[in-house]
């Protein structure tokens, strides 16, 4: 039996002797890497390093409607043409913006008659966290665009071609104020191998621990990387750990269950003796299929008894942002739900010399944001607001986010009940 309170050495590698250090990608899994890269900045998708051009053989050019920068910032248009591939694009050469703007800076983006969103100045969309906005700049291009780390921000934004032209203005909100966030890429190095974490307990180590968020019960709910995908080396550890716990059933937010069961070791494990529901979904938490899934894993946690763990791969972004929404149902406090989300990242990260290297607390922050940022945002994107401050009541407008998914006021007061 696994010791949980016992620090990680060297000697716990015998658990993984024949363990090949192999991709955390297939077909049978949403959007995870092909191979390791390093930096790997974030985990459960494939870093995108442009973003896709606009079609231009449309009859509209930025020259039928007026551009201009000011001192007030860049006022433009946003054409037919401009609406593609789930971006918006603005025909303004980059090299011109960034003269005025530099990558690393936030601006306010006004799109008139839609909604004013605050995104940082980036190049690439794995410059910034899942599901967040970004204005893309890449020198030598001719157009600049608006867009969303794994997701449509047209279709966030309710924007189609038809709605063109649409006026945007764009102005400064802090200068550099995202330069922290372009650094925290090279902290987030990872590792497989336990002994590169030498302060950590087995449960750290496998991203394994219950939730014990105000409202939640004990013993009713547990998270963790991948108690069955191998490619981490945590699965053992995890799989092991949620029997001790007693999770009886399991919320599989990665793999479909035909491909769950071609993972080495997967027929002897504990986790195939139990309830498991497989969703397969996407990294993109602003999309029908990911919002449809989820309500459908917590309607199986209605139907099924607990203890109930959630994982995905690392158990880090489909997981954070699920688990969160359930430590928000159940009243958790902003700084526990931030707390919960940073500590997964404080686990993997970050590995350099061989050898972990604690994340400092402005690192720790950054994460943090991440999850509260992203529940407001997606929240917002179904005309749920949430006021900016940390002291406010989360369960409400969490009730209000998953009626609009579906489900009624009995399935989410059941699903309460399970988790109390």
């Amino acid at each position: 039996m696994v010791q949980t309170t016992k620090k990680l050495s060297i000697l716990a590698t015998f658990l993984f002797c024949a363990l090949v250090f192999v991709a955390c990608g297939d077909s049978g899994s949403s959007s995870v890497p092909d191979e390791f890269t390093d930096p790997i900045i974030t985990p459960e998708e494939p870093p995108l390093d442009t973003i896709t051009e606009p079609d231009t053989t449309t009859s509209d050019s930025v020259e039928t409607y007026p551009t201009s920068f000011d001192s007030a910032g860049l006022h433009t248009y946003i054409l037919e043409n401009g609406v593609s591939s789930g971006n918006l694009y603005i025909f303004y050469p980059a090299d011109s913006f960034l003269t005025k703007f530099e990558i690393g800076d936030i601006v306010t983006v006004a799109i008139v008659g839609y909604d004013t969103l605050e995104m940082p100045v980036v190049e690439k969309t794995s410059d910034v966290p899942i599901a967040h906005f970004l204005f893309s700049a890449v020198a030598g291009s001719n157009f600049v665009s608006l867009s969303i780390h794994n997701g449509s921000f047209s279709d966030v934004i309710g924007i189609t071609a038809q709605n063109a032209p649409i006026e945007v203005n764009i102005s400064l909100k802090e200068k550099g104020g995202f330069l922290f966030g372009l650094e925290m890429r090279y902290v987030q190095y990872l590792d497989v191998y336990p002994e590169r974490y030498p302060e950590l307990s087995v449960e750290e180590y496998a991203n394994f621990r219950e939730i014990r968020t105000t409202g939640m019960g004990e013993k009713k709910l547990y998270r963790s990387s991948s108690p069955i995908d191998d490619c981490l080396g945590r699965n053992l550890y995890v799989d092991s750990l949620a029997k001790e716990a007693g999770v009886v059933t399991f919320i599989n937010l990665t793999d479909t269950e035909d491909y769950a069961r071609t993972y080495k070791d997967f027929d002897s494990s504990y986790y195939a003796t139990q309830n498991v529901i497989y969703l397969s979904l996407p990294v993109e938490f602003y999309s029908r299929t990911f919002k449809d899934g989820i309500v459908k894993g917590f309607r199986f946690m209605i139907e099924h008894e607990g203890p109930y763990l959630v994982h995905c791969i690392y158990g880090m972004d489909r997981t954070g942002f699920t688990l969160a929404i359930l430590e928000a149902l159940m009243g958790a406090k902003t700084e526990e739900i931030q707390a919960d989300y940073a500590k997964t990242f404080s686990n993997y990260f970050n590995v350099v010399d061989g050898q972990q290297v604690t994340l400092n607390e402005q690192q720790v922050d950054f994460f943090k944001a991440v999850v509260t940022r992203n529940l407001r945002a997606v929240y917002r994107a179904d005309g749920i607001d949430i006021a900016d401050a940390d002291d406010i009541d989360w369960a409400t407008p969490t009730e209000q986010f998953l009626e609009k998914q579906g489900m009624t006021k009995e399935e989410i007061s059941a699903l309460k009940d399970r988790l109390k």
